[in-house]
């Protein structure tokens, strides 16, 4: 995806939370939903449009999906960043 799907996940608080949570590493949903008080639907929700700025990938294993952060899009938004420096 483009930066206009990176910046609209990025305008959420909860979304910019969950990237700070998987920067430790990959978590599950159930893991992720633990942090915040709100409903499974809307952790769902918010993981679906990480995954669609491609923030974020999902692998399985067993019954779980696990998230993890999808580093070179930021390396991406950082070099695209660093032609406005002087």
């Amino acid at each position: 995806m483009g930066f206009p799907e990176t910046f609209k996940a990025l305008s959420d608080p909860i979304r910019r939370e969950i990237l700070l949570l998987l920067r430790k590493g990959k978590l599950s949903a159930g893991e992720i939903g633990q942090h915040f008080e709100v409903t499974g639907a809307a952790i769902s929700y918010h993981m679906n449009q990480l995954k669609k700025a491609d923030l974020v990938y999902e692998t399985k294993y067993k019954n779980y999906i696990y998230y993890e952060l999808n580093t070179s899009v930021f390396e991406e938004m950082l070099l695209w960043f660093e032609q406005f420096r002087g």
